[in-house]
């Protein structure tokens, strides 16, 4: 499960989609960048299993931004 989940836009026009994101997995921080497609770049370290984060971050995003 991601922990402390947090997103912002990345661009001060927020009519621009893209979102910088942080969050904890498994007691480490991660960061990532959210593009508009839906692909995610990290920043810095890949979580391990990273297909399975993967669906959760795409699963938390579709809650908060764009329902």
């Amino acid at each position: 499960m991601l922990q402390h989940f947090s997103f912002k836009p990345l661009y001060e026009n927020k009519q621009l989609p893209g979102w910088s994101l942080s969050f904890f997995y498994k007691q480490k921080r991660y960061s990532a960048n959210y593009e508009p497609d839906g692909s995610i770049k990290w920043n810095g370290e890949t979580p391990s299993d990273e297909e399975t984060v993967k669906k959760m971050i795409h699963e938390l995003m579709l809650f908060h931004v764009y329902d």
